[in-house]
């Protein structure tokens, strides 16, 4: 991709200046997680310390591509709560310690987007999802880009939620950093 801050998603699909294999920075990308807690009361925050990816642009600009996630990374900065968001009653990371999100088509939204459709796959469950990623920096050689994604959590059997405290509704923010294979 050429150009800096927002370079015209279109144009660079559809010339082929983006295709290629563009694989996830770790140092340069990071994911964290938020719900509404005590009946709204508070926000428990939480980051996924561990991702990979990567992602295809073909000549015809058509882009795909996939982001895994360390499950077992989760840090909220609270040790036993961690332990639970592990367990069976969330994450279940004994037996599904990654979760993945994985963009089957991407066209562009405007001059800075990316409209993403794809599926998320968490503690055993995969569901469609659909967002916007919004190109943050784009050179010949990188790109970094931002979404966010509004999960229920109930989806994903993650119900747990004494006397209904917690919300069903988690936000997930995601900045991935690609660079050029």
């Amino acid at each position: 991709m050429n150009g800096s801050a927002t370079p015209g998603v279109a144009p660079q699909l559809a010339d082929g200046t983006a295709a290629g294999t563009w694989v996830l920075d770790p140092a340069g990308s990071a994911a964290e997680f938020r719900v509404r807690h005590f009946w709204g009361a508070i926000t428990v925050r939480g980051t996924l310390g561990s991702m990979a990816g990567q992602a295809t642009v073909s000549p015809d600009g058509t882009v795909t591509g996939q982001i895994s996630f360390d499950a077992r990374s989760l840090d909220t900065g609270h040790k036993q709560r961690d332990k639970h968001l592990r367990s069976a009653d969330f994450f279940h990371t004994d037996e599904h310690p990654q979760a993945v999100l994985t963009v089957t088509s991407a066209r562009p939204a405007g001059p800075d987007g990316l409209g993403c459709e794809g599926v998320l796959d968490v503690a055993g469950h995969a569901r469609p999802v659909a967002f916007t990623a919004h190109i943050q920096e784009a050179t010949a050689r990188a790109v970094v880009l931002t979404a966010e994604l509004q999960v229920d959590r109930a989806e994903f059997g993650m119900t747990w939620s004494p006397l209904h405290m917690a919300s069903m509704t988690a936000l997930g923010t995601v900045r991935a950093r690609l660079t050029r294979a």
